[in-house]
């Protein structure tokens, strides 16, 4: 709407809790939602862990500005995304503040790169531990907790800079399945494009989030299991007829899934 500071970052976020919950995932919908595809810039911030952290982000000499002056060539809005917060070296968190305020940073070319127009959002695995602990806590507990390890942890200047700080809570088993019928369809949808007409039988469904989810690393695995075992069934439907069309559902032995 055209209310934010014309010179400084139009907000900031940090994001924290239990990994696998969609720290990552929110911020990429969001710059999608605002924005359009391509229009959010993310760093690994476990990229940056060494002595030489801010040479690769600014650039080592004259004629290199570095990761973030090639990142931001060409862009005046969108989403810049700093994951794994707490694996960044130290000497970055200079560079964070001026991200913040005043809103800009100079690269090793002499170029002055403005925030101003984006958004930037930090996600952390900070506190997810506690988040896991206090499983049948009150959410307003768990997020108390989290943010006090927040501010005990972080530096008082870059945190008192963020103006929005979300906790996020593990998944529940519904929207585990949620997001686990998503990827399915995904899937299944890609499959399709390649000649193979595929429905998943709710039982299968229920398989896949229970192979899928981990207690510790939630959603993360759910992809690479999804996958694996549709494509396995696939693949199994293909050696016995030729052709692979049907209903994919749990085997005899209840540890795979078939084409029926």
């Amino acid at each position: 709407m055209g209310l934010a500071a014309a010179d400084r970052p139009k907000s900031s976020f940090l994001l924290v809790g239990p990994t696998g919950t969609g720290k990552t995932e929110l911020m990429l919908c969001c710059g999608e939602y605002l924005f359009g595809a391509g229009q959010v810039c993310r760093f690994d911030l476990s990229d940056y862990a060494r002595a030489d952290a801010v040479e690769l982000f600014l650039g080592s000499n004259a004629s290199d500005c570095g990761a973030f002056g090639r990142a931001m060539q060409g862009r005046t809005r969108g989403i810049l995304l700093f994951d794994e917060l707490e694996k960044a070296h130290a000497r970055l968190w200079d560079l964070f503040l001026q991200l913040l305020d005043p809103g800009h940073v100079t690269v090793a070319t002499g170029e002055r790169i403005s925030t101003a127009g984006f958004y930037i959002a930090f996600s952390s695995n900070l506190g997810g531990a506690e988040s896991m602990r206090m499983e049948h806590s009150r959410f307003a507990s768990v997020e108390q907790t989290v943010l006090r390890l927040v501010n005990q942890t972080l530096r008082p200047e870059f945190v008192g800079r963020i103006e929005e700080k979300w906790v996020f809570r593990r998944l529940t088993p519904e929207v585990q399945r949620e997001i686990c019928a998503l990827r399915v369809a995904n899937e299944t949808a890609r499959l399709h494009g390649l000649g193979y007409d595929l429905t998943v039988s709710r039982e299968a469904l229920e398989f896949l989030v229970r192979e899928g989810f981990h207690p510790h690393l939630g959603a993360r695995p759910l992809r690479q299991t999804v996958e694996k075992h549709v494509r396995d069934a696939v693949v199994r439907e293909l050696f016995r007829h030729g052709t692979c069309k049907g209903t994919i559902a749990v085997g005899e032995s209840g540890r795979n899934l078939l084409v029926r």
